[in-house]
């Protein structure tokens, strides 16, 4: 069990008797009263954000949440098609809200790590960095610093980013999936 100020960023917890992320929490207190952790999370399985506060006495139970290994094939129609590492035969499909905002970053034939909770699996957790090479990328304009010295790139998944200007189309660089920023160049 957590307590109500153990409630914090990336935890896992069960809520209404279903595992939620924690998005984001904010411990504070109001003039004379005890503190209170407001917190944000999205259901793991639906995908629906909820706005919660614990107070002092509340505890969190958290989510007991099990990892295996699992390869992205493809994505056809909005399905996103995955398979066991050890068995490419066993194919099965996962939804875009069980992937999150990383689904941008997802290439052919990575190995991601599969969430299970009760035997089933509610989510996908991609390594916090990720190389993806560059396909389009426009020329730097000298003097145009005006945007602090980026521009927008796209890479080989479909994701657009900002990326600094000496950045060119065919090189490789290294992604933080969890902010969607430019880490640093791959050589």
């Amino acid at each position: 069990m957590l307590e109500y100020n153990e409630v914090t960023l990336r935890k896992y917890v069960v809520f209404e008797g279903e595992p939620y992320e924690v998005l984001a929490s904010h411990v504070f207190r109001k003039q004379q009263r005890k503190p209170v952790n407001a917190v944000k999370m999205r259901n793991m399985i639906t995908g629906r954000i909820v706005e919660h506060s614990y107070h002092v006495s509340d505890k969190a139970e958290e989510a007991e949440l099990g990892r295996r290994e699992i390869k992205y094939l493809y994505t056809n129609k909005g399905e996103f098609w995955f398979c066991e590492i050890s068995d490419p035969s066993k194919r099965f499909q996962l939804n875009a809200e069980m992937i999150g905002d990383g689904v941008k970053f997802l290439k052919t034939n990575s190995v991601v790590d599969a969430l299970i909770f009760d035997d089933r699996i509610i989510g996908v957790k991609l390594p916090i960095k990720v190389e993806l090479k560059v396909t389009e990328a426009a020329d730097a304009v000298k003097g145009n610093t005006v945007q602090g010295g980026t521009k927008s790139i796209k890479l080989e998944t479909g994701a657009e980013i900002q990326a600094p200007m000496f950045i060119k189309q065919g090189e490789i660089i290294r992604v933080n999936t969890e902010t969607g920023e430019y880490v640093e160049r791959v050589n």
